[in-house]
């Protein structure tokens, strides 16, 4: 007796149209690249400067989301392949008819000290739609709450519809961190100074510009005149060296805020923008410890600005102060327990980067993933690549 591992082909059965087939084949793929979009790994474009030189604008990369584990999506009606809003028209992506609590699968690890991550920028809660890449918090500091409501449309967003951001991790949960005069400390100890990172310094020449072939070879910007003879230039640290050797170059000499100088301006104060209490700026702050989760702070009226946000904005409690006490949830208490874990991110080029030191700790659950590799670079044109930059690592690229 013969068996048939095969079903006779139905002579009968009606073939699908043609315009069904690609639409089946389109529904299959979008669904498959959702997939892989939100568990697996996602196309991320480097947009801005911060972290130059290690990561440039218009490097294509990868992020890992199984590297710190896939996050659940918490807005989870949304147009596949969208992040927040819709191309062509605008408008939201999204609806929050339907929201998820926060929940992360297991990965290959967690967020470790110095990897290269992309998460959710956390003032992005709330968001100028004009101005949808701008610090709404910051712009309210610089303009006045009032003026920014009263001329612009103000959106919020959920957590996981936030704008990304990528910068590198410089503190863990329950890190202590300080900065002083450029130089970062993490537990007491230097951190280490990546070659490709981006530093300003004060170049003197006895009159002359440093020679245009150097700075063209380089991709060095024709530095900003302050000065008598004095210029003021970005410049990675083999760069700094090399300058030092050209015709007329007298002095190199890095670039640093003082110790306790404050912005005048309040659009540049950096966090927690308590100018009373911290007068700290980009080169000069801390100490401070990362938030842990489990870890209990207590709370006094001078160190509630580095926690309000986290107590009422990421962990969802309702925060009362009246006169030096303060309610939490309508009870009144002196301490907190966190119950997430946080971290301190900061872009390489240091002195052009928004980032912790001006908004402070970035909860676990706005971490996305991890940057994983560029497999594709150019410069202004996708014409002009940038060759030796193609399917390496971002671990590679920042030595």
């Amino acid at each position: 007796m013969r068996l048939a591992f095969w079903k006779k082909k139905d002579e009968n059965k009606k073939k699908k149209v043609w315009w069904r087939e690609w639409a089946d084949a389109l529904i299959f793929a979008v669904v498959a690249a959702t997939i892989i979009r939100t568990f697996l790994i996602e196309a991320y474009t480097i947009p801005t400067g911060s972290m130059e030189g290690s990561l440039l604008v218009n490097d294509y990369l990868f992020v890992s989301k199984l590297s710190y584990g896939p996050r659940i999506p918490m807005t989870p009606l949304a147009v596949p392949l969208v992040h927040n809003t819709m191309p062509l028209t605008g408008g939201k992506s999204y609806t929050e008819a339907v929201k998820w609590g926060y929940h992360r699968w297991p990965g290959f690890g967690n967020v470790e000290r110095y990897d290269v991550v992309v998460f959710n920028f956390p003032n992005g809660d709330t968001v100028v739609e004009a101005a949808p890449d701008q610090d709404y918090y910051q712009l309210c500091r610089m303009y006045g709450r009032e003026a920014v409501l009263g001329s612009n449309t103000v959106i919020t967003r959920p957590v996981d519809k936030k704008e990304n951001y990528i910068k590198r991790c410089i503190g863990i949960p329950g890190d202590k961190l300080e900065q002083r005069n450029g130089i970062i400390y993490v537990n007491d100890k230097p951190a280490p100074v990546f070659p490709h990172s981006k530093f300003t310094y004060a170049v003197q020449t006895n009159g002359q510009y440093v020679p245009q072939e150097f700075l063209d070879e380089n991709d060095i910007e024709q530095g900003q005149q302050v000065g008598h003879n004095i210029f003021m230039f970005s410049l990675e640290n083999e760069d700094a060296e090399a300058i030092k050797k050209q015709p007329g170059v007298v002095a190199v000499q890095p670039y640093t805020q003082k110790p306790g100088s404050v912005p005048g301006n309040p659009g540049e104060w950096t966090f927690p923008q308590d100018t009373a209490n911290y007068k700290w700026n980009v080169d000069n702050f801390g100490p401070f410890i990362v938030p842990k989760k489990g870890v209990t702070v207590t709370l006094t009226p001078q160190n509630i600005s580095f926690y309000r946000r986290i107590i009422f904005n990421y962990e969802g409690n309702k925060l009362e102060e009246r006169g030096g006490k303060f309610l939490i949830n309508g009870q009144e208490t002196t301490s907190y327990t966190f119950k997430m874990d946080y971290y301190w991110m900061m872009g390489d080029n240091r002195h052009n980067s928004l980032d912790s030191r001006y908004w402070g700790f970035v909860p676990e659950d706005h971490v996305v993933g991890k940057a994983s590799f560029v497999w594709l670079s150019h410069k202004e044109s996708l014409f002009n690549l940038r060759w030796k930059r193609l399917f390496h690592s971002v671990s590679s690229l920042s030595k």
